[in-house]
C-alpha cells in the first residue's frame, strides 16, 4: 500500500519528503504501532541518527523489561552470555 501526501500538504509543513517520513515514522513508533527497526528501514536512518531524532523530540527508546528479557534469551542462545 502506498500513501500519497499531496504537495500542498508537504509545502504547508515546510518539510522535505524525507523529513515527513521521519515525522510519521517517529509518531508511529511513539504510539507503539511500529518498531524502531521498521522506522529505520523505512526512513534510512542509522541507529544513532534514529536515537538523535528521538532525543530532539524529548523521546526515549521504547525498551521495557520484556524486551530486555527477550534480548537476554537471544544472547544466551547465541552463546554470548
Amino acid at each position: 500500500m502506498s500513501v500519497i501526501i499531496p504537495d500542498e500538504i508537504l509545502h504547508a509543513t515546510q518539510m522535505t519528503d524525507s523529513e515527513m517520513k521521519i515525522e510519521i515514522g517517529i509518531m508511529l513508533y511513539q504510539q507503539g504501532k511500529i518498531s524502531s527497526g521498521k522506522v529505520r528501514a523505512w526512513t534510512g536512518l542509522t541507529v544513532i541518527k534514529f536515537q538523535h531524532e528521538l532525543a530532539k523530540r524529548g523521546l526515549c527508546l521504547n525498551y521495557d523489561v520484556e524486551d530486555f528479557q527477550s534480548d537476554l534469551k537471544t544472547l544466551q542462545s547465541m552463546g554470548l552470555l
